[in-house]
């Protein structure tokens, strides 16, 4: 069964930029500015590097965000999957991009020192080529979706994805807040790495769209991140969950989110328990959100118009209401793959452009659960035991899954360890780490089993679906 939502969106058939610029591009100063140095980066680009010039939509540009920690090795792998043509980097990662350069082949001029403050400039690290700002490139109006592909990291992400995702959000949001009778300005803070698709499309895209306020943190500082909210009085922002955690626990946070009317959570699954605290210590709500690169952001299957999910078995069968399975989602903001992985694309979708989330759902009522085991009716959250073990200095990385024991659902904990730790440290010793800090109702009945790596997609996401099989094998083997 396809689950979707009645209510049918239209999302405009434009490129990114005609959605963001071509309309009132002269209403907010800071909105044109970011048009004309678009254009005239875009025009240096071309005329001094050929980016698009002959094979518009396959030139592969890598940046880093200021601040962002990467290694080498990374970035030098990034330029040659590319293969990279330009570099474009912050003052304060020039020594590792020329190094990665270096590595990958591409000489000096082609890596870009990009500085805002006090005046934007943009030149060559050898110091041979510098934008001087004269010349404004005009974008193609694009509304073939079929040339809208892009790539970005290893993820292949188009025009009409980011469109998605930006319209239908806005649309949705706006709506809700004015049937609530709440409408307010809207200001942030960009406290995200630039190179994750939260911030890309939060930060770049959506602020762009919505006419949003964004402040701009080179670096994070929980203080400073804290200090500006009192100062500037903002009204929103999205974040992890380490930070909510930060927000509610740290003795020195009292009134100084009073502006912010709400807050969204993403990343990682946030429990029950923090949100509720961390509501409580901002006076707000907190919307947890689901979605990952290959959805290009928030996504939530059925919520979204436009937006498609089904839930299946191990064979690709549908399951019964009630009943758990992999969910399957499809729609515009699904991204249309990764970039010179094959192998990845065969596992990640299936036909007619389905993407496999990896997560195990169920469908009771019009409500979908995810990710929640039911210990004798009581709700236990992966991802809270998750956090606890992963605290543990043995343990280098972990999931939880339900496992059926009897006539209920139990957590059984997957737990690679520590390269320090094999053979120092026993499942039954991680059992009793955890009982001494989780309800009784939390407590791992189904054990904990060691392996070497956690399955994760290509972009880092537990698979559990993997693991629920890797279990059912285990148990039919004992048998």
């Amino acid at each position: 069964m396809i689950y979707s939502n009645p209510r049918h969106i239209e999302v405009p058939n434009l490129d990114l930029l005609t959605l963001l610029f071509a309309k009132c591009p002269s209403q907010v100063i800071t909105k044109a500015r970011a048009r004309d140095l678009t254009r005239q980066f875009a025009y240096f680009l071309r005329h001094q590097y050929g980016v698009g010039a002959n094979r518009p939509g396959r030139d592969v540009v890598v940046t880093i965000s200021t601040g962002q920690s990467a290694l080498v090795s990374d970035l030098t792998r990034q330029i040659k999957d590319g293969p990279g043509k330009v570099v474009v980097c912050s003052e304060d990662v020039k020594e590792l991009a020329l190094s990665a350069a270096h590595n990958a082949g591409l000489p000096t001029h082609n890596v870009l020192v990009l500085k805002s403050y006090p005046e934007v400039q943009l030149k060559s690290a050898d110091g041979a080529l510098e934008c001087d700002f004269g010349g404004s490139l005009d974008w193609r109006r694009i509304t073939d979706p079929k040339e809208l592909e892009y790539s970005k990291a290893c993820v292949l992400i188009s025009h009409q994805n980011m469109v998605s995702e930006c319209y239908l959000l806005s649309t949705l949001g706006r709506e809700a807040w004015e049937r609530l009778g709440n409408v307010f300005p809207k200001s942030t803070l960009g406290h995200l790495p630039a190179a994750h698709i939260a911030a890309l499309q939060g930060y770049l895209v959506n602020s762009v769209y919505e006419g949003s306020v964004l402040y701009w943190m080179p670096r994070f500082n929980f203080d400073d991140f804290v200090r500006y909210f009192a100062e500037l009085k903002l009204t929103f922002f999205f974040s992890v969950p380490p930070i909510f955690m930060a927000i509610m626990k740290h003795p020195a946070v009292k009134d100084q989110f009073k502006s912010v009317e709400y807050a969204t959570a993403a990343a990682a699954p946030m429990s029950h328990d923090l949100q509720e605290s961390a509501s409580r210590k901002l006076k707000g709500i907190i919307y947890q959100v689901w979605g990952l690169s290959e959805t290009t952001g928030t996504s939530v299957a059925i919520s979204h118009g436009m937006m498609e999910g089904q839930l299946v078995d191990e064979n690709d069968n549908d399951v019964e209401a009630g009943r758990p399975g992999e969910a399957l989602i499809k729609g515009p903001m699904i991204t249309k793959g990764y970039h010179n992985n094959p192998e990845a694309n065969k596992s990640s979708f299936a036909v007619d452009g389905w993407f496999r989330t990896g997560d195990v759902l169920k469908m009771e009522g019009d409500l979908l659960y995810m990710e929640l085991i039911k210990y004798k009716g009581l709700q236990v959250a992966p991802a809270e035991l998750e956090g606890v073990l992963t605290a543990h200095p043995s343990v280098a990385d972990t999931a939880v899954i339900g496992t059926q024991r009897e006539d209920t659902e139990v957590p059984t904990a997957y737990v690679a360890l520590a390269p320090s730790a094999k053979g120092k440290i026993s499942e039954a010793e991680l059992v009793d780490y955890v009982q001494g800090k989780v309800s009784d109702h939390k407590r791992l009945r189904g054990g904990v089993i060691f392996i070497d790596v956690i399955p994760r997609s290509p972009t880092g996401k537990i698979l559990r679906k993997d693991l629920r099989a890797l279990y059912s094998r285990h148990t039919k083997a004992k048998i």
